[in-house]
């Protein structure tokens, strides 16, 4: 049913179209130009500067935009060029640093093997320190404190403990060396009054303390590997 309602619509205005003179139309023309509004002569301006005002904003976002492109462009690579330049400056002073101290310790190294090649007198002091520290482990292993007490001697004042700390003064140089050597005779002493009171786990524990001591300094002096036994 639509499709005949359009065609006679269609029909309809083409008919009208066809009954209307040319003067017709012209009068009409001439009726729709007399009532044409005239147009303000200020409104183009105003139109203009509506147009520029909406247009400053995004001006200002170009620059805005602009302003960022270059620090990010230009601004932060330089930045990140100083930090990289600055880091690269402390890295190779850490490495300056870290070498000298590689030279130093190499040096001090050869200084002190110089020093126990040279101490022959002083090795054989600490090689018999050894031996009695041996015979001394064996004899408390076996509950046997007459036997470790004959080999330790009544007091520190004995001559292998006394010629063992002359080796230890010669062949010492390091505060960290030093308190081995102190630990080692503080031990020593209290073996030798555990033995003499006969008290057997104390002897174990001080001859432990001891004989650990002892270790941990042949190990810093390098002497670890110049004695038998260790």
């Amino acid at each position: 049913m639509a499709t005949p309602f359009v065609s006679t619509a269609n029909s309809l205005l083409s008919t009208n179209l066809s009954s209307s003179t040319p003067s017709s139309l012209s009068s009409a023309a001439t009726k729709v130009s007399l009532y044409t509004p005239k147009l303000n002569a200020r409104r183009p301006l105003a139109m203009c500067k509506a147009v520029c005002e909406s247009a400053s904003p995004s001006l200002v976002a170009t620059r805005r935009k602009f302003s960022l492109c270059f620090i990010t462009t230009i601004a932060f690579p330089l930045v990140r060029d100083g930090d990289s330049r600055a880091k690269a400056v402390l890295e190779a002073e850490d490495d300056i640093e870290l070498l000298e101290k590689v030279k130093k310790d190499r040096k001090k190294r050869i200084e002190k093997q110089g020093v126990i090649s040279s101490s022959q007198k002083e090795r054989g002091y600490l090689q018999d320190l050894v031996y009695k520290l041996s015979k001394v482990g064996q004899a408390i292993e076996n509950n046997d404190l007459s036997a470790a007490g004959s080999v330790l001697g009544a007091s520190t004042e004995t001559d292998w403990v006394q010629k063992a700390n002359l080796a230890f003064t010669k062949l010492t140089s390091s505060a960290e060396e030093k308190t081995e050597v102190d630990n080692f005779n503080s031990s020593l002493a209290s073996l030798i009054s555990s033995v003499t009171r006969n008290d057997i786990e104390s002897s174990k524990t001080a001859f432990v303390l001891s004989a650990t001591a002892f270790e941990k300094w042949t190990t810093l002096t390098g002497l670890v590997a110049e004695l038998k036994g260790l």
